[in-house]
């Protein structure tokens, strides 16, 4: 790690708390959807269940611009 910067650390803090903070907000939704007795896939088309599978589905569209 030659090029370690406080700045460099501070991007990787931030998308840390950024994951952190979905991944509980997906959760709290999965734990709504499943008392009110809702289909499993209803948490995946709330805000946080679209945002992470918009995030995992970038790097294959990353890979199809670029070919």
């Amino acid at each position: 790690m030659e090029d370690f910067s406080w700045l460099t650390l501070i991007k990787f803090g931030g998308v840390l708390v950024a994951a952190i903070i979905l991944g509980n907000w997906f959760l709290a939704e999965v734990k709504k959807a499943s008392r009110q007795r809702q289909p499993w896939y209803k948490p995946y088309l709330s805000v946080p269940g679209l945002l992470i599978l918009i995030a995992l589905c970038l790097p294959l569209i990353y890979l199809m611009i670029v070919r």
